[in-house]
């Protein structure tokens, strides 16, 4: 059972992964491959990956984790 409690920390922490990483999109797959391999500077990113990208990166030992974000949050977090 989910209590408001557990749904606010949730709230929180996708809120908290939206105002401390950037959003590269669709290129998320390429930018993981970049940074994994010291192409791109490392940071924390987000993005969209097709299910095919996601465990494509898997296979190269990189580590991605899916985290849907609602609709409402994803604009303007002020």
């Amino acid at each position: 059972m989910v209590t408001q409690h557990m749904q606010a920390a949730l709230l929180n922490a996708m809120k908290h992964v939206l105002a401390n990483t950037e959003d590269v999109g669709a290129q998320f797959a390429e930018e993981a491959r970049k940074m994994h391999y010291g192409e791109a500077r490392d940071r924390s990113i987000r993005g969209q990956a097709t299910r095919e990208e996601a465990e494509s990166l898997r296979d190269e030992g990189i580590e991605i984790m899916s985290l849907p974000i609602p609709d409402s949050l994803k604009g303007s977090l002020q």
